[in-house]
């Protein structure tokens, strides 16, 4: 069977390929995303496997299926870029990776959280040019601090149990409270409560219900001074809205892994570019932002679950016509 890959990086090729063997498929990678135009490279190839910023609507699912295509891997969690109702009308299944080391995702959270914090970054630049002072450097303690957390699935929960150990107040906010956590602790609240906490974390998919849920309004409901870390999806934040509430202070920290626009940016090298996006510059311009480029899933247990999984979701798919990892509604 051949399995044709999409928005490939070095490291898919790596951690697939150390893999490929166990299961016997012939894996055939592509550097440039998913389109209309490049569907045409799936000539023979059953399957094909994507990435979190390959969009995959009507035109590409009709494309793919005049191919012959009768699977689509997603090797990441999320599946907000795929129209499943499209999918289903061609006769395509959708599978996904649920949970891949989601310890890997919440401890960049956490990273995230402290760099901006502790302003680390900023004192390991310093030292490196000699310059010892601690002017400007000043941080809080996050013990004791209030925690809210927007989405409580695998990550979320792992944030939770770390931030517990840092001795915060930890809340959160679902459409269903999860009675483990609320057993060590976790106070599950409505979003306006959870939302005024010292810090939020934001762990949620990102769907018609979640998109811009950090909005002027929802950012109203903060106190000021509060810091957000984004490590789920880029669409969760009105980035013009977030921008507005840096200026005025309400917002003191902002860590963000993923941006609305992130399909035209992350995973290249744009050094010797100049970036069009206003947006992501006038973030980058603040003192008190961190951006990473998609990065929280970046571990080696991560990109081995995953490779494993994705495989093993073909191979379910291929040999006995299931999918243990299906996405959605796609029965």
């Amino acid at each position: 069977m051949k399995i044709a890959f999409f928005s490939t990086q070095p490291y898919d090729i790596v951690f697939f390929n150390k893999h490929k063997e166990e299961f016997g498929y012939e894996l055939v990678y592509f550097e440039s995303s998913l389109t209309k135009e490049t569907a045409n490279l799936v000539d023979g190839a059953e399957a094909v496997c994507v990435f979190v910023n390959d969009k995959l609507g009507v035109d590409v699912m009709e494309a793919l299926a005049a191919k012959g295509v009768k699977m689509i891997a997603l090797r990441c969690a999320g599946f907000n870029n795929v129209d499943l109702a499209a999918a289903k009308s061609n006769g395509i299944q959708v599978c996904r990776v649920p949970a891949y080391s989601p310890e890997a995702v919440a401890e960049h959270a956490v990273a995230m959280l402290l760099t901006l914090n502790r302003k680390t970054h900023k004192a390991y630049n310093r030292v490196r040019e000699q310059n010892f002072s601690l002017n400007g450097l000043l941080g809080f303690d996050v013990h004791n601090k209030t925690v809210g957390v927007v989405g409580t699935g695998n990550i979320g929960k792992a944030f939770c149990k770390i931030m517990l150990g840092f001795g915060c107040k930890v809340s959160a906010f679902d459409i269903i409270a999860n009675k483990d956590l609320e057993a060590i602790g976790v106070a599950f609240k409505p979003l306006s409560e959870v939302l005024a906490c010292d810090i939020i974390s934001l762990h949620c998919p990102l769907n018609d219900q979640t998109k811009h849920i950090i909005n002027d309004q929802t950012i109203a409901m903060m106190k000021k001074g509060a810091t957000l870390i984004n490590t789920s999806r880029g669409g969760l934040i009105d980035t013009k809205a977030v921008i507005k509430a840096l200026k005025a202070g309400q917002i003191a920290y902002l860590g963000i892994d993923v941006y609305e626009q992130e399909e035209k940016l992350f995973f290249r090298d744009l050094s010797s570019d100049i970036i069009q996006d206003d947006l992501i510059q006038r973030l980058m311009s603040f003192p008190n932002v961190l951006i990473t480029a998609h990065q929280a899933f970046f571990t080696e247990d991560a990109l081995n679950q995953i490779s494993q999984t994705t495989l093993k979701n073909i191979k379910d798919f291929h040999e006995n016509g299931k999918l243990e990892n299906q996405a959605a509604f796609l029965a």
